[in-house]
């Protein structure tokens, strides 16, 4: 018996030793500083957006599709009556909600980069705009941060000014998804989307719009300025109808965020790219980021690279219902110059150098 209690106060206190040891060990352990700790949210923060809009809506679809046919079936029913009635909301406005635009979640997001807002010229709030917004990169990183949330202070530098962002339409055929899009001010790139905008939903409304689009991106690579803009005149065509100012937008440091393997015009995976755009309404780029561990590593997360928007100077346009093409060519050429403009005043302030060029395709 006594050698029992022996070896049970001896075991007591080897516990009592090891509990001790582990607790001095835990205690010697460097604490994370309080940089590293905002790198680490600022990290999370990027990645919540980018799995957000990777699976947010193919998540939800599989999920009430599931409760279809489980107990939870009304749980599905509801929904789908509610986006069947609720059908058009994406091209009449939307749902803003200044509550999702002011998420703390999106101050992290813009000092990873960080991403900053430059206004050069006021938009008055008695006028509509619509703004180019120049490159596209890989995923119009710049555009979402300035236009969708308010972290880089968009309503403060232009008060009385509603942003909306133009994605394609698809996106908003997505259960829950289509809600989250809507929050921030994002809308379909479509005419009629635009359209209500710019002439059904007052004044002050700016609608920001990558025109260079899913092309563009094929084309995005590190120190390369060009942009698919020659041949694109519909958002001109739109402005005159609606009398919508046109104003230029450039955010520099936005092709740095990602390497992209770029394949030579006429090779068979460049066709295959661009098949593959015009079927689905974006190209299917071979690019690469960082990873979770480190800056070195191979991911698919951002560079934290810095983005500078700056948004130029608006070029005026009369509304004229039926505009001609000559008239619309003549309001192109106005825009493309204010956008050079913008180019060659800012790019030695913010990255390149006095002797980058952008060329427009």
């Amino acid at each position: 018996m006594k050698t029992i209690i022996a070896a049970y106060s001896q075991n007591r206190s080897g516990s009592r030793a090891s509990i001790q040891a582990a607790l001095h060990t835990l205690l010697t352990v460097p604490w994370p500083s309080q940089r590293e700790f905002r790198a680490c949210i600022q990290l999370l923060s990027v990645l919540q957006w980018i799995l957000s809009f990777l699976l947010m809506g193919i998540v939800f679809l599989f999920l009430l599709v599931y409760l279809v046919f489980t107990s939870f079936w009304p749980v599905s029913a509801l929904y789908f009556a509610w986006v069947i009635f609720d059908w058009d909301a994406p091209e009449q406005g939307g749902r803003r909600s200044t509550w999702v635009r002011n998420w703390p979640v999106w101050k992290h997001f813009r000092d990873y980069f960080p991403i900053q807002l430059v206004k050069t010229h006021s938009l008055l709030p008695s006028h509509n705009y619509i703004i180019g917004a120049h490159p596209h990169g890989i995923l119009c990183v710049g555009a979402f941060c300035n236009f969708i949330t308010e972290s880089t202070g968009f309503s403060e530098k232009f008060p009385g000014i509603r942003p909306f962002l133009a994605t394609l339409a698809g996106n908003f055929r997505l259960p829950v998804f289509r809600e989250y899009l809507m929050s921030g001010g994002l809308c379909p790139v479509t005419r009629r989307a635009i359209g209500y905008l710019l002439s059904q939903n007052g004044s002050g409304n700016a609608v920001a719009i990558v025109i260079g689009g899913a092309a563009e991106s094929l084309s995005c690579q590190p120190g390369v300025t060009t942009l698919i803009l020659k041949n694109r005149k519909g958002f001109v065509r739109m402005a005159l109808q609606h009398g919508a100012h046109l104003v230029p937008a450039f955010s520099f440091g936005e092709n740095d965020l990602f390497r992209q393997v770029v394949f030579e015009k006429g090779s068979w995976m460049r066709g295959i790219q661009q098949r593959f755009q015009k079927l689905v309404g974006f190209a299917p780029c071979v690019f690469y980021g960082r990873g979770l561990t480190s800056i070195h590593s191979r991911g698919f997360l951002p560079y934290p690279k810095p983005i500078t928007t700056v948004i130029g100077e608006p070029v005026t346009v009369p509304r004229i219902q039926e505009p001609s093409h000559e008239t619309v060519d003549l309001y192109h050429a106005m825009y493309i110059r204010s956008l050079l403009k913008l180019f060659n005043d800012h790019k030695a302030k913010y990255g390149l150098s006095e002797t980058d060029e952008l060329r427009i395709l």
